[in-house]
């Protein structure tokens, strides 16, 4: 005796039973092959789609040991003026990074935060450069990036998207290019201002493009791209930065990689070759030139949000992050119109400190540097940073302090930066100035975690 199903086979009670065995081993199967696959983000708060195929430009990452961190980081800052209508319909951006700690596999981040309309990308890549200043990339390391599986991605407003990762050697202290092409009009274009770092735009799909030639026009901002995740044996979790320009290094030497953060990297990548019992971290720069911890900008979301605002997005969101530095604070007391309030300013830095101890995070906050000689500076303003630094040397707000101000001002002015720290400015540093910031870090107070609050 047989049993009709679907399409008029007869199946035998017998075979069906075996059918139905084969098919919850498949699944049972396919749910052990998942899980892992998921386990492989290691403390990553967000998924990865699985990428499909296996040709030679979309090499899928494998399940391989290792850790994802972030490598590289930009926060979106704003909507990028002139670009409101078209948006970089019909050009490939290339932008171009550079990594903290390398990899065996990478994953980004596309940001249409600031648009008004979707953004279609229908090609990416993404490549390791074949030096500095250069769009040409290493021809064997180019790699098409997919979402989902898919080429084509379209990312809502106000949305994100992450890449599948790919199969590629990513050095530590290299440059990367990430390349992105739409063929239709979007905008405004979610953007970092201040980059200091020239990127590349070529018109025409060009994004798989190794030579670079057609990249002619050359830009001081990133666009679209929020971050760079690797892979890593060689890292085991990542230090988020949040920070206003003296983070963004905004007067450091553009191209050279001379902000405070990349000392940053340098100081701890010098250490673990020499054997330091040191944190083993990727560095990300969340640093947005302007930035304040109370106030934002204009805007919906606003252009250059609050400290308070972004905290979520742009430090717990981060990947496998482990600890918080937070360098906030001067821009709240030169930009306001009256006279910042002390005690709203310190109640700003402690609730951003409870939102990471709530994830089990250590945060170490910084002193204000000083400003005398700055077109803003005032007794009245010096007063508040000093009673602002003061709560913050008194370990009421982070669990470490890095003082900054101690480290750079004149030992025989005190209300000024030393000459030779000063970019000229009176308030931003020098090449040699961020390299003092960095230099200022205790390492090994960037291991742990949150202390227990009972």
């Amino acid at each position: 005796m047989t049993r009709r199903v679907a399409g008029g086979v007869g199946v035998s009670p017998t075979r069906h039973r075996a059918l139905l065995s084969a098919v919850v081993a498949l699944i049972v199967g396919l749910s052990a092959a998942i899980y892992v696959t998921v386990g492989a983000d290691s403390g990553s708060s967000r998924g990865t789609a699985l990428a499909k195929g296996n040709s030679p430009r979309n090499q899928a990452a494998p399940v391989s040991t290792g850790t994802w961190v972030g490598t590289w980081s930009a926060s979106p800052g704003a909507a990028e003026p002139g670009t409101e209508v078209e948006g970089m319909a019909g050009r490939s951006v290339r932008n171009v990074v550079h990594t903290s700690v390398g990899g065996t596999s990478a994953r980004v981040t596309l940001s249409n935060l600031y648009g008004q309309s979707p953004l279609t990308i229908t090609h990416a890549s993404l490549a390791v450069a074949s030096g500095s200043d250069t769009a040409q990339a290493l021809t064997d390391t180019m790699r098409r990036l997919t979402f989902g599986g898919d080429t084509t991605v379209v990312i809502p407003p106000g949305g994100q998207v992450l890449s599948d990762a790919v199969r590629v050697a990513v050095p530590a202290d290299a440059d990367v290019l990430v390349t992105t092409y739409s063929p239709t009009p979007s905008g405004p274009v979610t953007y970092h201002r201040h980059a200091r770092q020239t990127s590349y735009v070529a018109q025409g799909d060009r994004t798989e493009d190794a030579t670079g030639t057609a990249y002619t026009e050359k830009v001081g901002v990133w666009r679209y791209l929020t971050a760079l995740d690797v892979l890593s044996k060689d890292a085991d979790g990542t230090v988020v930065v949040l920070g206003d320009s003296l983070t963004d290094g905004i007067t450091s030497t553009s191209g050279a990689n001379r902000r405070w953060t990349d000392g940053l990297v340098r100081r701890l990548r010098a250490a673990q070759a020499a054997g330091e019992d040191v944190p083993r971290y990727g560095v990300a720069n969340q640093g947005i030139s302007g930035n304040r911890i109370l106030t934002g900008g204009l805007g919906r979301p606003a252009d250059n949000p609050s400290g308070l605002d972004r905290f979520g997005r742009d430090v717990l969101d981060r990947t496998n992050v482990k600890v918080v530095i937070i360098v906030l604070g001067i821009n709240d007391i030169l930009r306001d119109p009256q006279l910042a309030d002390p005690d709203r300013v310190v109640g700003g830095l402690r609730t951003m400190v409870g939102q990471a101890h709530a994830r089990g995070l250590k945060v170490i906050g910084a002193t204000l540097m000083p400003f005398g000689g700055h077109p803003g500076y005032t007794d009245a303003r010096e007063s508040v940073r000093q009673q602002i630094n003061s709560r913050i040397r008194s370990g009421e707000v982070f669990d470490a302090v890095v003082d900054f101000d101690k480290a750079l001002r004149d030992p025989y002015n005190p209300r000024k930066l030393r000459p030779e720290y000063d970019s000229g400015d009176h308030l931003h540093m020098s090449d040699r100035g961020y390299e003092r910031m960095a230099e200022t870090v205790d390492l090994k107070s960037l291991k742990g975690s949150a202390p227990a609050r009972l």
